[in-house]
């Protein structure tokens, strides 16, 4: 079962070197429900500018995520790049928060036991409860907050151990990028379950903060929004990246263009 889920990933394409895969929210959802109900390990990540640049400027992380299983697009540019340099056809991105969503809907039909790991305590209570309210079915077999600092080994172990012992099928990574795809895949042979960083979602379904309406969403304006309501936190990383993310893309672009001709 474990060989046979794994030849179902989506396949990876290069975006400013960093293997996206070209893939919805239906096929994402499928291939993670059957890996875990095969209790397989499986690292997932969801992927928007800030962390698709990063991962292009830092080979480590580049080659963290190269052992992904699946780095999705989260950020509607991401999606767009992909259309632009393969013509995928994405209509959509996969966005995580509401990848979140639609696998906590999906796993409480299927009985899949769920873990939360992340963000403060009061964020994850209020992320679990706002969850079970939503869809009472939904077994959520484990719930604790970052220590924000780096485990020591024993702690480590004991996290693992409490993780592995509760069953769950899958884990939820709420730790922010890139310190939570560090983490899952630290843990990716470690963790018996399929882990997926879904970053901002831990606080967007805790209530701690809004998300953008689905109008900016579509329009890949959710970054605007964001800005405004975090303009020191996130104005580096919007106005940087984002201008890196399109002087790279133009080069990718080009260089595609010059391969096609020769």
């Amino acid at each position: 079962m474990e060989n046979k889920v794994s030849e179902m990933w989506p396949c990876k394409h290069n975006v400013l070197g960093v293997g996206i895969s070209a893939t919805t929210y239906d096929e994402l959802l499928e291939t993670v429900i059957d890996a875990a109900k095969a209790r397989g390990a499986a690292c997932i990540s969801h992927l928007a500018v800030h962390g698709l640049v990063l991962g292009g400027q830092n080979p480590s992380f580049g080659l963290m995520l190269d052992e992904f299983n699946i780095v999705a697009p989260d950020g509607q540019p991401v999606r767009l790049a992909l259309n632009l340099l393969y013509n995928t056809k994405l209509e959509d991105r996969c966005y995580g928060p509401e990848f979140m969503i639609r696998v906590c809907e999906k796993a409480a039909n299927e009985e899949i036991g769920v873990y939360l790991y992340g963000s403060k305590l009061q964020v994850v209570e209020s992320l679990k409860a706002n969850l079970i309210k939503k869809y009472p079915g939904l077994d959520i077999v484990g719930c604790e907050p970052s220590v924000f600092r780096q485990l020591t080994d024993e702690e480590d172990r004991a996290l693992v151990k409490r993780i592995n012992d509760s069953d769950a099928g899958i884990v939820f990574i709420g730790l922010g990028c890139p310190r939570q795809e560090i983490f899952t895949y630290h843990h990716k042979m470690k963790i018996t379950a399929v882990q997926i960083c879904v970053g901002a979602a831990f606080d967007f379904h805790a209530g701690n903060k809004k998300m953008a309406p689905s109008w900016m969403q579509r329009m890949s304006l959710e970054w605007f929004f964001r800005l405004k309501q975090e303009p020191k936190r996130l104005f580096s990383r919007y106005f940087v990246t984002n201008t890196i993310f399109l002087y790279k893309l133009f080069l990718q672009l080009i260089r595609l263009k010059i391969f096609k001709i020769i």
